[in-house]
C-alpha cells in the first residue's frame, strides 16, 4: 500500500497549533469556544470544510447537507470540522447574457476565497465540496496552492428529466429554443420541455463540464473512488462525504499533501479519462489552471500527446446518446478507468487521496454488464483518438481547442460571418441569416476581451436546433459549455483583444478547420494579414472598475489556463 513520505513532520496540528497553543493565544481560543470548541477540540486536527452551497443554482442547492455529512465524517475520525462557505454562480441561468462574463472569473474568486479562509484560520486539512463548473477547479486550485492534506467531494449529478419517453436536461432546453425558431416546436412544447428538464438538485446531467471535471479530479487522485459517478441526492453521495472526513485525517497522519498527488503523470491520467469520456473542452482550460497552481508544467501539447493514444469510448451527451445517470447505473467510471489502466493508458503508480495508488484503487473494479452500449470496448471505439483537438495556424498561432467527435466530419471550409459579441451572432442564427457554409466568428469574447471568456452554448445550441450542426462552423476566442457540440473551435489564442489574428477577420474571408492536420487557417495572403494587423487598434476595455476590470487586467491567456496569478510583478 502506498503511503506519504516518511520524512515529513507531524501534520496533525501543524497549522492549528498556531492559534490554539500557548498562553498568548487565549483570545483565539475564546473566539473558538463561541463557535463550538471545547477543551478537547483544541488538541484535534482542524479541518476546514469549504461548502459551495447556494440557492443560486440547482447544482449547489443541496451542498449544505453534504457539508454536514462531511463534518460528521471528520468528527467520527477524530478531527474537528469547521464549515465555511464560498460563492457559486449559475452558468445555466446567466448563459447568453452579460452576466455570464462573471463565470470564469468566479473560478478565481472561489480559489482565492478558500485559500484566504484556510490560510487565515490555520486549518490543518481541507475538504471542499463543489457542484458546478467553476467551483470544482476553483476548489482544487486552492488546495494545490495551500498544499495541506485535502480531499475534494463532487456534489453529484442531477437526475434526468423525462419528456416523451426520453431523457432531457438543460441543453435540451437550449436546443429547443433553436427548434422553436425553426418552427419545429410551438410555444406550448417549449414550455413543457422547460418545465421538466431540471427535476431537482445536482449538476447538469450529460458529460458536460461539471461531470467532466468531477471525473478528471477523481482520475487525478484528489477525490475518493467513484465520487464522480453518484447522483446528487443519493445514499452513495452522503457516504462519500463521510468517507472524505476519514480520508483527510488519514492524509494528515501519513503526511500526504495535494502536490504529492497532483503530479505530471496524474494530470496525464486526468486527460486520458476526460478523453475516453468525450468530455468538455473546458477541461483543457481548467486542468492547465490546476496544474499551474500545483507547480506542474502542463501545456496544450500534452493534450495532443496523450490524446493521440486514448480513444473516445463513452457514448454520452452532448454528442452521444446517454446521460451521466445512465453511466452511474452500469457502474460509473471505474470500469472504464480499469480498461484504460489494463491497456497501459493510465499511470497506475500515482498516489491518490485514498492513501493507495490508482492501480490499488482500481483492483476491485468490475466490468460493465453484458449488453450495455453506453461505453464501448477498446476494440470498437467511438473515435480512435481524442475528440479534444489542439489546432494551430495563422488564425491561432498560440493554439485553439476544437471538440471534434467525428460525427461532424474532420474538415470544414467556409466563409466568415464576423460578430463582435455572442448576442449579435445568436440573433443572426435565430433569424436565419446564418446559412449552410458559414463560419460564425465571435470575437472579443476572450479572457481579457469579454472580459471573462463566455461560453457559447446559446449560439451552438441554436445552430443545432436549426438543423445546421453539420453545415455551419463556429470559431471564437471565447469558450464552450460542455453541452456544446457541432463543428466548434474555441480558446483561440492570442485572443482578439490582445491583437490576435482573429481581430482582423472580415466577412467573406475563407476559414478552414482541419482536424487531421490540426490547423486553423485564415485563407488570405500573409501580406494582407500583416497589413490588417498593422492597422488594427484595440477596442477600449468594456469594464474599468470592479471584478471584471481587475480580472481583465491580470488574466493570462486561455492557452495558459486563464489564471490571474501568473508571473505577477513584484512592486
Amino acid at each position: 500500500m502506498a503511503s506519504g513520505p516518511k520524512d515529513r513532520p507531524d501534520l496533525s496540528r501543524a497549522y492549528s497549533s498556531h492559534i490554539t497553543d500557548a498562553v498568548e493565544r487565549a483570545a483565539s481560543r475564546a473566539m473558538l469556544r463561541a463557535v463550538g470548541f471545547g477543551d478537547a477540540d483544541f488538541a484535534k486536527s482542524q479541518i476546514g470544510i469549504a461548502s459551495t452551497w447556494s440557492m443560486v443554482t440547482p447544482c449547489n442547492m443541496h451542498i449544505n447537507r453534504l457539508a454536514d455529512a462531511a463534518a460528521r465524517g471528520v468528527e467520527e475520525a477524530g478531527g474537528k470540522p469547521v464549515v465555511f462557505n464560498t460563492i457559486t454562480i449559475s452558468d445555466g441561468i446567466s448563459m447568453g447574457t452579460e452576466g455570464m462574463k462573471y463565470s470564469l472569473a468566479s473560478r478565481e474568486v472561489i480559489a482565492d476565497s478558500i485559500e484566504t479562509v484556510a490560510g487565515c484560520e490555520w486549518f490543518d486539512g481541507i475538504i471542499a465540496i463543489g457542484g458546478c463548473d467553476k467551483n470544482m477547479p476553483g476548489c482544487v486550485m486552492a488546495m494545490a496552492r495551500l498544499n495541506r492534506p485535502s480531499v475534494f467531494i463532487y456534489g453529484g449529478t442531477i437526475l434526468p428529466g423525462r419528456r416523451k419517453g426520453e431523457d432531457v436536461d438543460i441543453v435540451s432546453v437550449f436546443e429547443a429554443v433553436g427548434a422553436h425558431a425553426r418552427g419545429d416546436i410551438d410555444d406550448a412544447e417549449l414550455k413543457r420541455i422547460e418545465e421538466c428538464a431540471i427535476p431537482g438538485p445536482g449538476a447538469c446531467g450529460g458529460m458536460y463540464t461539471a461531470n467532466t471535471m468531477a471525473s478528471a479530479i477523481e482520475a487525478l487522485g484528489m477525490s475518493l473512488p467513484n465520487s464522480s459517478a453518484q447522483a446528487a441526492v443519493s445514499r452513495e453521495k452522503a457516504a462519500d462525504c463521510r468517507r472524505a472526513g476519514a480520508a483527510v485525517l488519514r492524509m494528515i497522519r501519513d503526511g500526504v499533501t495535494p502536490r504529492d498527488i497532483m503530479t505530471k503523470p496524474a494530470f496525464e491520467n486526468a486527460i486520458a479519462v476526460v478523453t475516453a469520456l468525450g468530455g468538455s473542452t473546458n477541461a483543457v482550460l481548467h486542468l492547465l489552471a490546476m496544474a499551474y497552481a500545483a507547480g506542474v508544467e502542463l501545456t496544450l501539447d500534452d493534450f495532443t500527446r496523450v490524446g493521440a493514444k486514448v480513444p473516445v469510448l463513452a457514448d454520452l451527451k452532448p454528442s452521444g446518446r446517454y446521460m451521466m445517470q445512465r453511466l452511474i447505473e452500469i457502474g460509473g467510471i471505474r470500469p472504464l478507468m480499469k480498461t484504460l489502466l489494463d491497456a497501459g493508458l493510465l499511470h497506475g503508480d500515482c498516489l491518490t487521496c485514498s492513501g493507495r495508488t490508482l492501480a490499488e484503487d482500481l483492483a476491485d473494479a468490475g466490468a460493465y454488464p453484458e449488453g450495455q452500449d453506453i461505453v464501448r470496448p477498446m476494440s470498437d471505439p467511438i473515435k480512435k483518438d481524442s475528440h479534444l483537438v489542439i489546432l494551430r495556424g495563422n488564425l491561432a498561432p498560440e493554439g485553439a481547442v476544437a471538440k471534434i467527435s467525428g460525427k461532424e466530419g474532420l474538415r470544414f471550409t467556409g466563409k466568415a460571418r464576423v460578430f463582435g459579441a455572442e448576442e449579435e451572432a445568436l440573433a443572426r442564427i435565430l433569424d436565419g441569416t446564418i446559412v449552410k457554409g458559414d463560419v460564425i466568428v465571435i470575437r472579443y469574447e476572450g479572457p481579457r476581451g469579454g472580459p471573462g471568456m463566455r461560453e457559447m452554448l446559446a449560439p451552438t445550441s441554436a445552430v443545432m436546433g436549426r438543423g445546421l450542426g453539420k453545415d455551419v462552423a463556429l470559431v471564437t476566442d471565447g469558450r464552450f459549455s460542455g453541452g456544446s457540440h457541432g463543428f466548434v473551435v474555441g480558446h483561440v489564442t492570442p485572443e482578439a483583444q490582445a491583437g490576435g489574428p482573429l481581430a482582423i477577420v472580415e466577412d467573406g474571408d475563407p476559414i478552414t478547420i482541419d482536424a487531421e492536420a490540426r490547423t486553423l487557417t485564415l485563407g488570405i495572403p500573409e501580406e494582407e494579414i500583416r497589413s490588417r494587423l498593422a492597422a488594427w487598434e484595440a477596442p477600449a476595455p468594456r469594464y474599468t472598475r470592479g471584478v471584471l476590470a481587475k480580472y481583465a487586467a491580470w488574466v493570462s491567456s486561455a492557452s495558459e489556463g486563464g489564471v490571474t496569478d501568473k508571473d505577477l510583478p513584484l512592486r
